[in-house]
């Protein structure tokens, strides 16, 4: 009885890494989908030892969904079953050649048939077309490129302010209000402060002005009597 491949585990609080161009899905698979006939051909063709130059249309169909007819099928696969980690599809070329990544494909779909986390079927990813996988990459690119202009963006406006950005006082924002038991500081300071004395000083006189022009002097008094 053949032993069972052990399932590659991530260690808690460590990511599941994810190639450019895959997707990741529930279960830690990290899907991709190729052409359905161009798997089946590459297989035929390493079955028989084809050279490079066999393999390399089919691989081209296989790493380019825009060489695909919108209504053939394509099939998931899980890229965890190549057993190294590549930053995308391309990269994984570079690093194998063709008829290695062509295996690695193949492996990689066994991997995904194998179906070691025992998912129920209908809850597995299913074949789609290539028309909605080349939807399904499209929307991953946008979604990729809003980030990165969000990002640009930010360090731009960093950049101009020097590394520290401030929003400005403007409508809508309200200044601190002061700590209890605080007084609010207000503009001019002590100056203020000596000012309202000042204006106490001359309320003070200005009443006793009033009050001694309300009183007739003594000598006018006199002759009045």
């Amino acid at each position: 009885m053949a032993e069972k491949e052990p399932v590659p585990e991530v260690e808690e609080g460590e990511e599941e890494h994810v190639a450019e161009g895959e997707q990741a899905a529930p279960g830690g698979q990290d899907l991709y989908y190729i052409s359905e006939t161009a798997i089946a051909d590459i297989k035929e063709k390493l079955g028989d030892g084809a050279k490079e130059e066999d393999i390399q249309p089919l691989l081209d169909k296989v790493t380019d969904p825009t060489q695909v007819d919108d209504d053939e099928p394509m099939l998931p696969v899980d890229m965890r079953g190549v057993g190294q980690e590549f930053n995308s599809i391309q990269d994984m070329v570079a690093a194998l050649g063709v008829v290695g990544a062509a295996e690695a494909f193949v492996r990689a779909r066994e991997y995904f048939e194998k179906n070691h986390e025992g998912e129920p079927e209908d809850q597995r990813p299913q074949p789609m077309t290539a028309a909605e996988w080349k939807a399904c990459l499209h929307e991953g690119e946008e979604e990729e490129l809003l980030v990165e202009g969000e990002e640009q963006e930010w360090s731009e406006l960093l950049a101009a302010e020097g590394g520290d950005a401030e929003l400005p006082m403007g409508e809508g924002q309200e200044e601190e209000e002061p700590l209890e038991g605080e007084e609010p500081l207000e503009e001019g300071g002590e100056g203020e402060e000596g000012g309202d004395g000042e204006g106490e000083n001359g309320e003070e006189g200005q009443k006793g002005q009033e009050g001694e022009e309300g009183e007739e002097p003594p000598a006018k008094k006199a002759k009045t009597d």
